[in-house]
């Protein structure tokens, strides 16, 4: 959430009078550490967002024309830097590059989850990053883990932080294929309790900021047992190398032990002394990033020049010939690209480029500290983090930081107490009845991550015959599931975005709540104990600065309880959204349909968010302008596996108006009774009659077009409103047509045309423009066709142009894209002998893309031919020597290349 650049910077003390005492001898296999190395670390991270009943992100406005944040940054940062453009000075690429092979990296679980759902294609460039990285620097990859979902982990209970750190090395090693050898801690907030759990588990180094560290020294050696400390607690610590820090138990007053043996496992060419085994003692490695770098990353214009930022390292850069040195920065991933437009180039050019041209060489901390291991140990202050000068205040206190103006942030501690407070009670629940369900319900808990990652029903069922104390009951199954889960949501309450900003009613602080109110629902569904009201009496001391709410209580009861969902929401939005979609069983000519006769059948399976559904029944009539459909559903929740059977009735009045009502499933005789009474209410034609049977069948409560899920409403809503959408294109374009004349003799004339006939104009050219994408997208495979309908795409470009109309066409734009993408694989991959007409075929389309003047980007299509011309077209085609045809085929390629923006000129050169 925050980046290094909110730390004081280093006030650059040098500390080397006494550098580089080596206690032992260095193996002979071993390679020094030479030169300058220079590591940029980026923490990638997304706050949790999705719904806790729905597990997806529903559409949040304030990210369009996006879906949601997640998907504005990935368009700005996560794909960019995975696709990383280096540009000639006429903006044609020369090269692309994985930034993320150069990168030292964390990207959180959560948002590693959601990348592997929405673009696989980045997700395993991500991957491949670490692969090679892994292949570069001698078996050392880039990506490090970090502590699952972002939690405070000074501020958690010794049994959360071990969760924490054991649910993200679980999933770094089911990614990528390795076990971690660092992690990041969110926030770098850290405390010794915090390194003896990572010493624990293994974790060999962590990332920290300057200030965070107390004091530091020479490691003692035999020649040498007591070497001075040296003061840094002002951010005076020399980044440029690697530090090595005891746990504060095994701290004396006077010294700390000599060993440098970790109770965990250690590379095998690691430095050891040799002392007797009984003065051992636990360490981790520290690096600490250079502050002042790092805060100009986010807050100066270094990164908006490759060239700058080479300077900016330089300066960094020790001449007191020390034999080696890292220059290591620290910020958010999202700097590069989200926060700041296009730097992600900035990176791929000091990479590639910029700092080789220096005899820099660019590494991560791993592969560092495996050539130059720590001579320096250092001593942490007690309690810290990179974004807070107050400790680890700003997670629980009314400290200052973070804060908008006038706003306090008195609500912090309240909403500590209260989640701590809810927290223990929890525990309580878990112990008394995980015990009844699991041979060790903790152990459980720890390896429930297995399920996080894939829940298919026969990795739930293996894991939970693993840990089962008996075989298990489906009622039981149901409820171990539903503890595990609220253990789940008991953890994620404490992400530390929630206190991060001035407010507790912003969207993080209603998210870690909405976590809470889930775990409170589940608690009470496994053990009946009822804790809501103690945990609004605690929320209410939670003063919120919006008079609205007023405190925390409100902002739960305003915000938290209306977005709970139940399995008759779910039953409803179903119902609802069934009226628009095609079922199997349905005939699209169904002459009986039109006739108002209903249309039946049984076990169709559908799934909506994560809830299976089983229609075990569904009947559809129309009538006139009515629409009712009936069913019969058994939902299942893929996460508890808890299930209900549910009937439903929805009625569908025309435009907006929608009446649906759910009721338990109540027997094959009570249902096929409903049925019957409301297929008669129908016959009558008369809404206000089949609602009154309705209520008198299923009671007062019932759902509209307002209780559908967000995603489903937009799509309803834009479905509903096509016909008058289509209307007024009509009328547009009609009035478009009959002026014609007078618009072009205003454009003409050089005067400003009427408004209303200007407006007109580009809706009907918008609308013709869509109308030709959406035939051209069909018509594809017929070659004649499509170029017709690119003539007029011409055509509209050319009128649009003389009549200075902006076709301003989000889905046009996008379709588009994926036109010319669809087209340059065919081209490249599928010609079928046809490869001149595709060749001409896709050349007009771009230059009528461009023409169109809809802001087209043509991104991936440059990805895609780049990766062709490196592995394909230049193999293929000898630049010297080769048959005439297959050097013409060359030179369109290349041409081709030329149109779509990337540097091919010195290829064409060559053949002339």
């Amino acid at each position: 959430m925050t980046s290094a650049a909110e730390l004081p910077a280093s006030a650059g003390t040098n500390l080397t009078s006494q550098e580089n005492t080596k206690p032992t001898k260095m193996p002979e296999n071993r390679k020094l550490a030479t030169g300058v190395y220079v590591t940029v670390h980026g923490h990638f991270y997304q706050p949790p967002r999705e719904n806790p009943y729905l597990d997806a992100i529903e559409r949040q406005g304030g990210a369009a024309p996006f879906h949601d944040w997640n998907e504005r940054i990935h368009y700005e940062c996560y794909r960019p830097n995975a696709f990383a453009r280096v540009l000639n000075d006429r903006g044609e690429v020369l090269g692309i590059v994985n930034n993320y092979e150069y990168l030292s990296f964390n990207i959180g679980p959560t948002l590693m989850s959601w990348l592997e759902r929405h673009d696989v294609e980045v997700y395993q460039r991500i991957l491949e990053a670490d692969r090679k990285s892994c292949d570069r620097l001698n078996g050392h990859g880039n990506a490090i883990a970090q502590v699952y979902n972002h939690i405070i982990m000074p501020l958690a209970n010794e049994r959360d932080k071990y969760t924490q750190i054991r649910w993200g090395k679980a999933d770094f090693r089911s990614r990528f294929g390795r076990d971690p050898e660092g992690m990041w801690l969110a926030e770098t907030a850290v405390d010794y309790p915090t390194l003896e759990a990572l010493v624990k588990e293994g974790i060999r180094f962590i990332v920290l900021a300057p200030s965070q560290a107390q004091r530091c020294r020479l490691l003692p050696t035999h020649e040498n047992p007591h070497p001075e400390w040296h003061e840094v607690g002002g951010s005076q610590i020399d980044p440029t190398r690697p530090y090595r820090c005891y746990l504060k138990s095994t701290l004396s007053t006077a010294s700390s032990p000599l060993s440098a043996v970790s109770l965990s496992a250690r590379d095998e060419d690691d430095e050891i002394p040799s002392l007797p085994a009984s003065e051992e003692s636990p360490y981790i490695d520290i690096f600490f990033y250079d502050g002042p770098i790092s805060r100009d990353m986010g807050f100066s214009d270094v990164l908006f020049n490759s060239h700058h930022l080479m300077g900016r390292v330089g300066a960094a850069v020790r001449g007191d010939h020390r034999p080696a040195q890292l220059i290591s920065v620290a910020t958010d991933g999202e700097t590069f690209g989200h926060h700041k437009g296009g730097t992600e180039k900035t990176l791929a050019y000091a990479f590639i480029e910029e700092f080789p041209r220096q005899g820099w060489k660019v590494t991560n901390f791993a592969h560092y500290l495996s050539l130059n291991p720590p001579t320096w140990e250092v001593e942490l202050k007690p309690v810290t983090a990179w974004s807070c000068a107050h400790g680890v205040d700003r997670w629980q206190d009314n400290c200052g930081c973070g804060g908008g103006g006038e706003w306090h942030q008195l609500w912090r501690r309240p909403l500590r107490n209260t989640l701590n407070w809810l927290r223990d009670q929890l525990i309580e629940v878990y112990e008394e009845h995980g015990k009844l369900f699991f041979n060790d319900p903790w152990q459980a808990r720890d390896e429930y991550i297995e399920v996080i990652r894939d829940r298919s029903p026969a990795n739930v069922h293996r894991f939970l015959c693993r840990h089962q104390n008996h075989k298990l009951s489906d009622a039981e199954r149901v409820d171990a599931l539903r503890l595990l889960e609220m253990q789940r949501h008991a953890l994620l309450m404490f992400t530390s975005c929630g206190w991060f900003f001035e407010e507790i009613s912003r969207p993080e602080g209603t998210q870690i709540l909405r976590y809470a109110a889930r775990a409170l629902e589940l608690a009470g569904d496994v053990a009946g104990v009822q804790l809501e009201k103690g945990f609004l009496k605690r929320l209410t001391l939670a003063p919120s600065n919006v008079d609205l709410f007023k405190h925390g209580g409100e902002v739960y009861r305003q915000l938290v309880m209306t977005s709970q969902i139940t399995f008759k929401q779910v039953a409803a939005h179903y119902a609802i959204a069934s009226l628009f979609n095609n079922h199997k069983a349905e005939t699209r000519n169904g002459v009986a349909a039109n006739n108002g006769a209903a249309k039946h059948h049984h076990l169709y399976q559908k799934r909506v968010y994560c809830y299976n559904l089983h229609e075990q029944d569904y009947q559809l009539q129309r009538l006139g302008s009515l629409t009712m459909a009936i069913g019969h559903l058994k939902l299942v929740s893929e996460i508890t596996w808890e299930s209900e059977h549910l009937v439903f009735a929805v009625l569908h009045l025309g435009g907006w108006d929608f009446h649906c009502c759910i009721q338990p499933f109540q027997g094959r005789r009570a249902y096929s009774q409903l049925k019957e009474k409301l297929l008669a209410s129908m016959q009558q034609a008369s809404a206000a009659r089949t609602i009154a049977v309705m209520m008198q069948l299923f009671g007062d409560q019932a759902f509209g077009l307002e209780n559908l899920f967000a995603e489903e409403r937009y799509r309803l809503m834009q479905l509903l409103s096509q016909e008058t959408l289509s209307r007024l294109d009509q009328l547009y374009t009609q009035t478009y047509r009959d002026n014609y004349g007078v618009l072009m003799a205003f454009h003409r004339d050089g005067l400003e045309a009427p408004q209303e006939l200007q407006v007109a104009a580009e809706i009907a050219l918008g609308y013709r423009c869509m109308t030709t994408l959406r035939s051209l997208e069909q018509e594809l495979t017929e070659l004649q066709l499509s170029m017709n309908y690119i003539v007029e795409l011409e055509a509209i470009a050319n009128e649009a142009k003389h009549l200075r109309c902006r076709l301003n066409n989000l889905q046009g734009k996008q379709m588009l894209e994926q036109i010319i993408l669809r087209l340059l694989w065919q081209l490249l991959h599928d010609a079928n002998g046809t490869f001149d007409a595709d060749l001409l075929r896709l050349e007009r389309l771009i230059d009528v893309a461009y023409q169109l003047n809809i802001g087209i980007s043509l991104a991936r299509s440059q990805e895609l031919y780049w990766n062709c011309l490196q592995n394909q077209i230049l193999s293929q085609y000898n630049l010297e020597i080769g048959k005439n045809e297959d050097l013409t085929r060359c030179r369109q390629l290349l041409k081709l290349g030329q149109k779509l923006g990337v540097d091919v000129g010195c290829y064409l050169n060559q053949l002339g």
